[in-house]
């Protein structure tokens, strides 16, 4: 008896696009932020590559660490990353104005290995901060070849002048660099022993009566207590011990000199050390003295 032949089963192929065209590939969020990343998909993948690799040293690195295995190997490990091109070829350096490149290049290549997992970051930012110049910086590596270093300087913002030697400094007080006579940027001048450690108290003094700073010559540190002010009109001003004396007397001088017009008529010398009064020295040696006591004195 025949059977009846088997029924076969035809396939559906899928049907083209309107004008016979495939359907489009639906794009993912994955591969929209592929390609809004503003670098070729062989750069991307070096870059993701080298990523790769320098973590998985890391951890290889690490786990040698945890598990005691000695220092050489992880040393070895770090050296083969460099053979293979993981090393410091070039060193971005940016911020300094002041700062000498060649030593921030010195300093950053004074290791044992320019291999990249070798590089000791902190180190290289603890030796530049031993310069005078730099106030901080930031070392880090971008892979694959590159260490940046960001420096941040110090800014000049006084001269001190102590044993006849001119010396820069910033707003703590920090020596920066010796200055010539010759070229003596238009900074405050401060004079004396431990007048640069003062140069923070010394600008808080001047705010007593900011409209004397450009007519202040220099301020001079005396015996560790107190300030003298010499004015370019050549008036030597005498003020007593302690921030809050200090800058009150300072303040009085203003509103006197604003009523009577001190500076400029030929005195030598103003004195108020003594709260109740102040002392006028003129040429030849004569002193006269001046109640400063009550309102509108």
């Amino acid at each position: 008896m025949s059977r009846p032949p088997a029924k076969r089963t035809l396939k559906r192929r899928p049907q083209a696009g309107r004008g016979g065209r495939k359907p489009a590939k639906k794009v993912g969020l994955l591969d929209k932020a592929v390609a809004a990343i503003p670098v070729s998909e062989q750069t991307l993948r070096k870059a993701t590559g080298w990523s790769m690799f320098a973590g998985a040293l890391a951890v290889l690195i690490a786990m040698a660490a945890w598990l005691g295995i000695p220092g050489t190997i992880g040393i070895a490990l770090a050296e083969t990353v460099g053979r293979a091109g993981l090393k410091v070829d070039r060193i971005e350096v940016t911020g300094n104005s002041r700062m000498d490149r060649m030593t921030i290049y010195a300093v950053a290549l004074d290791q044992r290995s320019r291999a990249m997992p070798l590089i000791d970051l902190e180190g290289v930012r603890n030796r530049l901060l031993d310069y005078p110049w730099i106030a901080d910086a930031r070392v880090s590596r971008r892979l694959p070849d590159m260490l940046v270093i960001d420096i941040v300087e110090r800014e000049p913002v006084a001269i001190w002048q102590n044993h006849g030697q001119l010396m820069l400094i910033d707003v703590t007080g920090k020596p920066l660099e010796p200055v010539s006579p010759d070229a003596m940027p238009p900074l405050p001048l401060v004079i004396g022993d431990g007048a640069n450690e003062r140069e923070p108290q010394y600008q808080t003094l001047m705010n007593a009566a900011p409209q004397f700073k450009r007519l202040v010559k220099a301020a001079t540190w005396v015996g560790d207590r107190r300030w003298d002010i010499l004015f370019a009109s050549g008036e030597k001003l005498s003020l007593p011990e302690g921030e809050d004396a200090a800058a009150k007397a300072l303040e009085k001088f203003a509103q006197l000199d604003a009523r009577d017009r001190l500076l400029g008529r030929g005195y030598l010398s103003f004195d108020l050390r003594d709260p109740t009064r102040m002392v006028l020295r003129l040429p030849g040696g004569a002193t006269n003295a001046k109640a400063i006591t009550g309102e509108g004195a």
